[in-house]
């Protein structure tokens, strides 16, 4: 089903989580992008990061020899204020064992295809 076009100022999320982080026995990153895709949310975008570090202060690093790198994984989620207002107490739920960060801000939408 297509999604309607979006122009103007819409919102943005950004979650940030580790690589390793689970949600119902499967990796967070795909649980929270598959939900996504589940309410119609127009588009979602997984980042892997090779270097940062979260509250832990543990840096991760791409480069580390570990067998768990947990690695800094940023989820972009973009639609109209009123849906990422609708799934956002979804993602804190899904999120709350994660110690993620949820950000929100608002993205102008030049062209959407």
């Amino acid at each position: 089903m297509p999604h309607q076009r979006l122009v103007g100022k819409q919102k943005l999320m950004r979650i940030f989580i580790g690589s390793d982080d689970t949600y119902n026995g499967m990796p967070l990153f795909k649980a929270i992008v598959n939900h996504c895709k589940e309410k119609g949310i127009a588009g979602a975008t997984v980042i892997r990061g090779i270097y940062g570090y979260g509250s832990s202060s543990i840096i991760h690093s791409s480069r580390t020899l570990a067998l768990s790198q947990d690695l800094p994984i940023i989820i972009e989620i973009i639609d109209t204020m009123e849906k990422i207002g609708d799934i956002l107490p979804d993602i804190e739920e899904m999120i709350k064992d994660a110690h993620g960060i949820i950000t929100l801000e608002l993205a102008e939408i030049i062209k959407y295809f």
